[in-house]
């Protein structure tokens, strides 16, 4: 079996953590991520029950732009507005976000495809495989993913080849 393929009807949940992809993707590669390639290399032939994106919305017309894509795609953006610190710092993240949502579509999917390189998810890919008997697969840069949130993932796909821009 194909990483990342696997048999018909199986329903899916996606959850992409849009700034970490960028960044690591932009540090490793100096690519970009091809959202169209794993859509069709992850949603083939299965049910896709929830697929969400989340972003950090700055109001830059070219980021309005790449939302747009994502929609096209079959994405469900999601937005929080970026808050630049008085320190120069920003904020921004998506972790609690996506994890409340993860937890949430587990009890109706069979899949939890997770697209981050972020350690503080590991301890959601072990719960979702514990509590709900989902298969998490983990969608990362692999130099840049953390080891924690591999293990605690069913399958971990890097991001390389076709899934670059």
């Amino acid at each position: 079996m194909t990483p990342g393929v696997s048999g018909q009807g199986e329903r899916l949940a996606v959850f992409v953590d849009v700034q970490n992809v960028y960044y690591t993707v932009r540090e490793a590669y100096g690519r970009h991520f091809d959202y169209n390639a794993f859509w069709a290399r992850f949603a083939a032939a299965r049910e896709v029950v929830v697929a969400n994106a989340y972003a950090v919305e700055r109001g830059d017309p070219r980021q309005r732009h790449f939302q747009g894509i994502l929609r096209a795609i079959g994405f469900n953006v999601k937005l929080k507005p970026f808050i630049q610190r008085r320190d120069g710092s920003a904020k921004g993240d998506w972790d609690v976000g996506i994890t409340l949502d993860a937890m949430e579509a587990a009890p109706g999917v069979d899949r939890v495809v997770l697209v981050s390189g972020d350690g503080d998810f590991d301890l959601l890919a072990s719960r979702l495989r514990e509590r709900f008997k989902v298969r998490v697969t983990v969608v990362g840069v692999a130099a840049l993913t953390a080891d924690s949130l591999v293990r605690a993932a069913d399958e971990f796909v890097p991001i390389e080849g076709a899934l670059l821009l």
